[in-house]
């Protein structure tokens, strides 16, 4: 009887080192996206191969006329794109798969949207609040931006690499570009998506709740 207690206790000690010793699946980490991770026609000359990156500073006016800075989201997770309130194709669908943001983590102060208009000539305020209550923008959540086309494209190429960085773009063209930024707690870049695409939206959901944790 004695022998058998024995036994039993080296086999669960046997069964015990054995699990132990089997690699543990790792939970995926988000990779922290520089200048030298993308595509040369997405990166400024001036930034060309720098393996460190950082949102720069920024100030912006939002639907409701109030300011939103980089203190605005500092410490926060924040999505961004680039859009136009009279674009009839792409930007349709990206206002509403960032619904599906909004609607995901519309109970977290921590979660936030940033939509920068690339027409600020026609994107008044007054536009950016009717276009907010069309497609029911939380606007303590969803900020939609305006400023000079100087300093959105500036933060388009230098800050978001969400269009190709030139040094002679043409001002009078208007930015038009699928993809949506995911920006964390520390102004680093963590993904890139095509807001566009209802399966690339599902991963930023995804993917926001992996920062989240």
């Amino acid at each position: 009887m004695k022998s058998k207690s024995i036994l039993l206790i080296i086999i669960i000690i046997l069964i015990g080192v054995w699990y132990t010793s089997i690699p543990q699946e790792e939970e995926f980490e988000l990779p922290i996206f520089t200048p030298a991770d993308l595509r040369p026609t997405l990166v400024h000359p001036s930034l060309v191969g720098k393996t460190e990156h950082t949102i720069p500073d920024f100030s912006f006016i939002n639907q409701d006329s109030i300011l939103v800075t980089q203190e605005t989201v500092a410490g926060k997770i924040y999505v961004v794109d680039f859009f136009f309130t009279s674009c009839p194709s792409i930007c349709i669908d990206l206002t509403k798969n960032l619904q599906l943001v909004q609607e995901a983590f519309k109970e977290d102060d921590n979660i936030l949207i940033l939509s920068h208009s690339v027409d600020p000539t026609n994107d008044t305020v007054a536009r950016l609040k009717k276009y907010a209550e069309i497609y029911h923008i939380d606007s303590k959540k969803w900020f939609l931006l305006r400023g000079s086309i100087e300093d959105i494209t500036k933060m388009a190429q230098l800050g978001y690499f969400a269009i190709a960085a030139v040094d002679n773009h043409d001002q009078s063209e208007l930015i038009h570009t699928e993809n949506v930024i995911l920006v964390d707690q520390n102004g680093k870049i963590r993904g890139i998506y095509n807001g566009t695409s209802s399966i690339d939206v599902g991963y930023l959901i995804a993917d926001i709740k992996k920062l989240k944790n």
